[in-house]
């Protein structure tokens, strides 16, 4: 969902992520948490976050993501 927001390819999510095109579709192709390695998790979530994503815990209508405010 964050890449759509953001109308990332999988190759821009690469880029800014550092992790590999195969992994990120693997990833994406799981349902639920993906099984991967936290590191490339970690840099993935930071990749969106750093490009204005904001992540949403689940509050009882569940988890999701937003892009963030901008300040004037």
């Amino acid at each position: 969902m964050a890449r759509g927001y953001l109308r990332w390819s999988v190759k821009d999510l690469q880029e800014a992520s550092g992790v590999s095109g195969t992994t990120i579709k693997r990833m994406e192709e799981t349902d639920g948490v993906p099984k991967s390695i936290t590191d490339n998790l970690a840099a993935i979530r930071k990749a969106f976050e750093a490009a204005g994503v904001e992540f949403i815990p689940e509050n009882g209508g569940g988890a999701g993501v937003r892009m963030r405010e901008r300040k004037p």
